[in-house]
């Protein structure tokens, strides 16, 4: 494994980060194998991919049959019934009770990207308001939106311009959705008359920057606000998607309804695809040419999207979400006594955390967290950290992890947890 990690270290850019030196073999549902044979249990799922498990046989049987047909066509030049089904799925399955339309790329930020060209293209206006604590990718225009420095834009030189940043609403941190709101009634006064603004871009549950879930009430106040300045509110369900969270889409736990939903990661179990649906007249404003991408929707990832989709379906896996979260919460709640710093234990459906603080204060852990994840990844289990002070640790499994799978994996927390504090 050294020389594995010696090769890397001399052919790729640093830039890459690597969470763990696991260089993976082969991987089974919830289970992975790294080159020497070692099992671990995949509490990461790709971050939010593999929501329907490593190779599920059905995902895998229609890649197979897609392969046998063909690979790549470029839909903008010889199109296939697979996109366009998949995009009449999506429009039928993506919150709203208004007609909608889809187009699809390839990444999560190709899909952000897209969703600001579209929603400055329909409302002529340059302006977007995003949310500290918000990640949207790594591109430019991604890495603006972006409410987080480190790691995403230091050193990378001047941002895109008329980009602007509201506190996001976080109890825990002494943030009121009251102040949140007046701080954008401030922005609208002091700095950014609405009728510049293009779009608001929101995660309904804030995904690296800490798993904070945004309350219903606040997405329903961005909406009146929205309206009353036509202003296009595009929700970033790009890590929040398919099932993660107890619902297909996270929205549908506000009642909420976005003009625009950006998604990628669990659509395509495993194989890159990701899509931008909207309200039809806004998805139709920009002309033939102005959307697309040689590899947007390509036919393998289409294929694996609408077995995902039968799979959450069959295996009701939205259900199967609910379940497994509450299991892993109560298992952490009940650790809170023996372990002080666990500030907080969150999150909808199975898309959960934990949140270290310095025992007996509100100052964030990050220390703690890492110690977790550490001994974790010495038992055998993947964990990942997020938030602006990576002092969280997020809980991404494989919605169809094994019943005895997942208490190993809980026990293995559990006395991960303990070994960190000692």
């Amino acid at each position: 494994m050294s020389e594995l990690t010696d090769r890397k270290n001399a052919a790729i850019s640093r830039g890459v980060g690597m969470t763990t030196q696991i260089y993976a073999d082969r991987a089974e549902n919830a289970e992975i194998w790294d080159k020497d044979g070692n099992r671990y249990i995949d509490f990461a799922a790709g971050i939010a991919v593999v929501n329907t498990g490593h190779r599920h046989p059905k995902v895998m049987a229609a890649v197979k049959d897609q392969l046998d047909r063909f690979t790549h066509t470029c839909h903008q030049v010889v199109p296939y019934e697979n996109y366009v089904a998949l995009a009449e799925r999506l429009n039928q399955a993506v919150p709203g009770d208004f007609p909608k339309k889809t187009v699809f790329a390839t990444t999560g930020a190709e899909a952000v990207e897209n969703a600001i060209k579209i929603a400055r293209h329909y409302t002529g206006r340059p302006a977007v308001v995003s949310f500290a604590g918000g990640f949207h990718g790594r591109t430019f225009m991604g890495m603006a939106l972006t409410g987080k420095v480190q790691p995403y834009k230091a050193g990378f030189g001047p941002m895109i311009n008329d980009i602007w940043h509201l506190p996001f609403p976080n109890a825990l941190y002494g943030v009121t959705e009251e102040e949140s709101l007046a701080a954008l009634e401030r922005l609208f006064k002091a700095d950014l008359e609405p009728g510049r603004v293009a779009a608001m871009i929101i995660e309904p549950v804030q995904g690296e920057g800490g798993f904070y879930e945004t309350p219903a009430s606040f997405l329903q106040k961005l909406r009146e606000v929205c309206d009353a300045h036509s202003i296009l509110l595009i929700a970033d369900e790009v890590q929040t998607g398919f099932a993660r969270t107890g619902k297909l889409f996270a929205m549908e736990h506000s009642g909420v309804a976005a003009d625009i939903t950006t998604m990628a990661k669990g659509l395509g179990g495993g194989l890159p695809i990701s899509a931008v649906t909207g309200r039809a007249e806004v998805m139709d404003s920009p002309g033939p040419g102005g959307l697309g991408g040689t590899y947007a929707g390509n036919p393998l990832g289409v294929a694996a999207a609408h077995a995902v989709l039968d799979v959450i379906e069959e295996e009701q896996l939205c259900d199967r979400a609910e379940r497994l979260g509450q299991r892993l919460k109560q298992r952490l709640a009940g650790l809170r006594d023996d372990v002080p710093e666990i500030a907080d234990i969150r999150g909808p459906g199975f898309m959960n955390a934990v949140e270290f603080n310095v025992a007996g204060s509100d100052r964030p852990n990050p220390d703690m967290a890492n110690r977790v994840r550490e001994e974790a990844l010495k038992r055998n289990l993947i964990l990942l950290t997020c938030g602006v002070n990576a002092n969280v640790i997020r809980f991404l499994a494989p919605l169809t992890i094994p019943d005895e799978v997942f208490g190993e994996a809980l026990d293995i927390l559990e006395d991960s947890v303990k070994a960190a504090r000692g």
